[in-house]
């Protein structure tokens, strides 16, 4: 048995405790149904108590800048030292496979190492002559308070930490919400890993529970000074809503409908080479996954001849097998809408280049050609090993097709004219843009966030430092002023 699977208990005020809430949830292996463990589920009165928890810790917490990086450093260690326990808990529970995996681990690591440089950003930082004769101008950075944190299934681990390190580094208390179904990889481990480094009752609750519970408590808790979610378009819509009503700062990662760009001069290989990964990175599981492949006509058949034949390739199965690239979808909810999108391009007539098969939790690539951007099918975000193809008249209309759409986080461009690229970069309305590559990249050092409905905010480093921190000024008068009256 994973060591993870024990701590099936929510963390808080530095105790692991069963739920309350006299409800319990199984959390399984999506490839195989197995029972990982047995959770009691927090009520309201106890997401109440870690929350006035976070907020009576909060204040030592954000004035003790040595003990900050203590933990931090030494919560990075435990992540190196149960490096093998947390891939396993990553491929068991979310069904990743292990170059998923290792890459959702490594990306940790460099979010949490990267986090730690951030420690020494609260307090003062700049000093200002003023206008006024004899005054002085500080600018201060301080803790935001406590952070709501809440994250979703796809990349458990990577998307809960991303908040939650740089929120600790910087002085906040985190409330966190796992995904009830990867509760143990992103809430249980991280509560383990940060209460072995020392981290003091009530900085870091982790609560498994569900949103029949939660209800709205996690976006307005008169303690929340900020509500970070990753998550769908229609649950963000309704954190900023009601937030907003409270005039609660909200950093939101939304849905997402990434185009795959193939300008006429793109070379075709190189470009398949990405298309292959971009698509079938943990089975399609991925906000910035490519969902649309938009290609210029000249050069469609040849990306649709080369991209067909390497799919067919891709090999499914059990993840724990580490030749596998598409293990299973989450559960058999995401199975049955993937085989309603494969139905709904049957019906209108689409090209059914690869069908995918269902085997258990698996479905297996699945190729559609011709596919009019417009349709309903072209705009939903299909969050599976379905790729869609579309064919562009010219650059210019390929550019106009990739941005018709709701969404705007992630894109990409393949030309051999990188100049020409970059221009085209520059009009795709998504937060990020890569030339040369597929949509599915992230770093601790860049400006991470979607345009439109895909969110509002960034991740990354600096730029999350404005995001979890409070500007204050303080100014000093240093010789008497004189007033007009």
């Amino acid at each position: 048995m994973n060591q993870y699977q024990k701590f099936n208990q929510n963390y808080i005020n530095g105790n692991w405790v069963d739920g309350t809430e006299n409800k319990t949830v199984e959390m399984q292996n999506p490839y195989n149904n197995e029972v990982l463990a047995q959770v009691s589920i927090a009520s309201l009165d106890q997401i109440n108590e870690a929350f006035d928890g976070a907020k009576n810790a909060q204040t030592n917490w954000g004035k003790d800048a040595a003990l900050r990086q203590e933990v931090m450093e030494n919560a990075v260690d435990y992540f190196k030292e149960n490096k093998e326990d947390i891939l396993e808990i990553l491929t068991l529970e979310s069904g990743s496979t292990a170059v998923k995996a290792n890459l959702e681990f490594d990306l940790t690591i460099g979010l949490m190492e990267e986090a730690s440089t951030m420690v020494n950003k609260v307090g003062k930082f700049e000093e200002k002559s003023s206008i006024i004769p004899g005054k002085m101008n500080e600018n201060y950075r301080l803790p935001k308070g406590v952070i709501s944190s809440i994250s979703p299934f796809n990349f458990p681990l990577y998307l809960s930490m991303r908040t939650i390190a740089p929120a600790l580094a910087l002085g906040n208390a985190v409330v966190h919400k796992a995904d009830i179904q990867c509760g143990l990889v992103s809430g249980s481990l991280i509560a383990k890993a940060f209460e072995e480094g020392g981290v003091p009752p009530g900085v870091f609750q982790s609560l498994l529970t569900t949103p029949d519970v939660t209800g709205d408590i996690m976006f307005n808790h008169r303690a929340i000074s900020r509500v970070s979610f990753t998550g769908s378009t229609p649950v963000g819509r309704r954190i900023g809503q009601v937030a907003g009503e409270q005039l609660k700062d909200v950093s939101l990662e939304l849905g997402g409908n990434a185009p795959f760009c193939v300008l006429s001069d793109a070379d075709i290989d190189k470009a398949v080479d990405a298309a292959i990964f971009g698509k079938y990175l943990h089975q399609g599981q991925i906000c910035m996954m490519t969902n649309r492949f938009i290609v210029h006509e000249d050069v469609y058949d040849e990306f649709v001849d080369k991209f067909v034949a390497r799919s067919k390739d891709v090999k499914y199965g059990d993840p724990r097998d580490s030749d596998v690239v598409v293990g299973p979808l989450i559960n058999e909810k995401q199975i049955e809408k993937s085989l309603d999108n494969i139905q709904k391009a049957k019906k209108a007539g689409y090209d059914i280049l690869l069908e995918g098969e269902q085997i258990g939790n698996i479905l297996t690539p699945t190729v559609i050609g011709n596919v009019d951007n417009n349709s309903e099918l072209a705009q939903t975000e299909m969050f599976s090993p379905i790729a869609l193809i579309s064919k562009a008249s010219s650059n210019d209309d390929l550019i106009a097709k990739a941005n018709h759409t709701e969404y705007g986080l992630s894109s990409s461009i393949f030309s051999r004219d990188e100049e020409k690229a970059r221009e085209y970069a520059l009009n795709l309305t998504f937060g990020m843009t890569h030339i040369n590559d597929q949509p599915v990249n992230d770093e601790p050092t860049a400006m991470f966030g979607g345009m439109n409905q895909s969110g509002i905010g960034r991740f990354g480093s600096p730029y999350i430092i404005e995001e979890f921190t409070e500007g204050k000024w303080i100014s000093v008068q240093k010789q008497a002023r004189e007033f007009p009256f």
